[in-house]
């Protein structure tokens, strides 16, 4: 099994049937972008004498490159090691070192701040710019034949936020992403020749994913000319791709809702907008609805999981008549077909309906583990299970309701973010003597971070002086958006910090402030 042979496939039966646009023009068709990858894979193998199940690392914003290494690195028996893009340098370092990867390929904006990064390794890692001429010289080299691959082979290493501090590589196998695949037939939408998929959300995670059912079929990729997320571009192209459907986090949904050129759109070829990676609030649903009709389908899942553990069909979504039917509405669907889903108790003892606690899954989508990490592997997988972490109950019709993170994740703008993670880039400033990270709801976000911090001294710290030293050691979208100076944290009798307090001091802060 090797998920390659899709594109392969493609290539012969849809060779003159387009893959690739970018904007509103076609950029490659199925037979040209099969040779691509092919050629890609055998320079890959010869010139740089890669060997099945190295690791290339893509660091990436959205652009046609990205989608043909994928299937070049598949092709060529490799495990692809796509990045986000908005990642701090020190933490694309740390992947980069911790996943072994040989080869990087970068976007220009981000190739010279790997390079930099990627001398204090200790193991050679080269970088190659993907927009450059010496890219476009790889495809000069011969194709060569698919190389084979087991089901359990490592295809794509996921890297999630942990609770550690430091993230996860999450092992997605061949066989994980064909059952996501075959599940998105099944359970999510069906694709039909001449539709396509707009690639507004990040390739690196669910919107590159999805891209696979799409290949599957044989349809168009669009990538914005912008590469990423604009309202006003996304109206544009509507008119231009028919049967056209997006993958976008639910701030993403609330953005076009509200965006000012929504009124004129025309958006008779708007045929699916998949929603997850977030709480979606009902009322901007219902918006949605009103605006882009019955459209929307709802995904739930994890990097340990891929968009792969429940779903709400767009059947459910226009089932207006059901006497559940906002019930459903705020719940996150049903198990997908590969995989079963059962909510249980700290024993792992699963509960009747309408019992909260923790959802488990297990099935084909789920990793075999973490790469290079036994005991997140052991914790995480226990007695044959996926531990998802979020708290949730089942109704007697098998739709799930998530209630809460037992976690502590925080989802913003559709990212995940730990506030461990949060927390040690605060902890490391000499000013502060303890801190504490939580969620506060936010309109449009979904979550916005809010930072409790216990000063050393009286003489205290400044909010802008933490946020510079935020910005020196984690992303931009992981720092809090409020900070929060109290004399002491709330704890137990244990020690430990009670963060349903903080979370009730935040959202009281929120109602109080003028």
């Amino acid at each position: 099994m090797n998920l390659a042979n899709l594109l392969i496939r493609a290539g012969r039966s849809r060779r003159e049937g387009p893959a690739v646009a970018v904007g509103e023009a076609v950029l490659w068709r199925y037979g040209e972008l099969a040779d691509r990858a092919a050629r890609l894979a055998g320079t890959l193998r010869t010139r740089f004498g890669l060997g099945p199940g190295e690791r290339v690392a893509l660091v990436m914003r959205n652009c046609p490159e990205f989608l043909e290494l994928v299937y070049a690195c598949w092709h060529a028996g490799l495990a692809a090691v796509p990045v986000n893009a908005k990642l701090h340098p020190l933490e694309l370092k740390y992947i980069l070192d911790h996943s072994g990867a040989r080869l990087c390929f970068a976007t220009p904006e981000l190739a010279a701040v790997l390079e930099a990064e990627s001398a204090g390794l200790e193991r050679l890692v080269e970088v190659i710019d993907a927009h450059a001429p010496a890219y476009r010289d790889l495809l000069r080299g011969e194709p060569i034949d698919l190389v084979p691959r087991g089901p359990d082979d490592l295809a794509w290493l996921f890297y999630t936020s942990g609770t550690t501090g430091r993230p996860k590589g999450a092992m997605l196998s061949h066989r994980n992403l064909m059952a996501m695949t075959l599940c998105y037939f099944a359970d999510v939408d069906g694709i039909a020749p001449g539709d396509c998929i707009l690639h507004a959300a990040p390739l690196s995670h669910g919107s590159g994913l999805y891209g696979l059912p799409h290949l599957a079929a044989g349809v168009c990729q669009v990538i914005p000319e912008g590469g990423g997320f604009e309202p006003a571009e996304i109206f544009a192209l509507l008119p231009r791709h028919p049967g056209l459907t997006m993958f976008a986090a639910p701030t993403m949904v609330k953005r076009l809702v509200d965006h000012p050129a929504v009124g004129e759109a025309d958006t008779a070829n708007l045929k699916t907008i998949v929603y997850g990676g977030g709480p979606m609030y009902l009322e901007d649903l219902r918006r949605g609805q009103e605006r882009f009709g019955y459209v929307f389908a709802q995904i739930y899942g994890q990097g340990e999981s891929p968009m792969t553990i429940t779903a709400l069909s767009k059947a459910d979504h226009a089932d207006t008549a059901h006497p559940r039917h906002a019930a459903r509405l705020a719940s996150a669907g049903r198990a997908q077909t590969a995989v079963e889903v059962r909510v249980a108790d700290a024993e792992d003892r699963p509960l009747p309906p309408g019992e909260l606690g923790e959802v488990l899954v297990r099935g084909d989508t789920v990793i075999p583990g973490y790469w290079d990490d036994p005991a997140a592997t052991a914790a995480a997988l226990q007695g044959g299970w996926l531990h998802t972490g979020d708290l949730g109950v089942l109704d007697e019709d098998g739709y799930l309701t998530l209630k809460d993170r037992s976690k502590d994740l925080i989802i913003s703008g559709g990212a995940n973010i730990y506030p461990r993670e949060v927390e040690e880039a605060l902890q490391s400033h000499a000013a502060v003597q303890e801190c504490s990270v939580v969620g506060r709801p936010h309109s449009e976000w979904g979550e916005e971070i809010v930072a409790f911090v216990v000063p050393r001294s009286e003489a205290g710290v400044s909010a802008d002086a933490l946020d510079a030293h935020c910005l020196e050691r984690i992303a931009r979208f992981k720092r809090p958006k409020s900070y929060r100076f109290v004399a002491a944290l709330p704890k137990n009798n244990y020690g430990k910090i009670l963060k349903t307090e903080l979370r009730a001091w935040a959202e009281k802060a929120e109602q109080d402030a003028p």
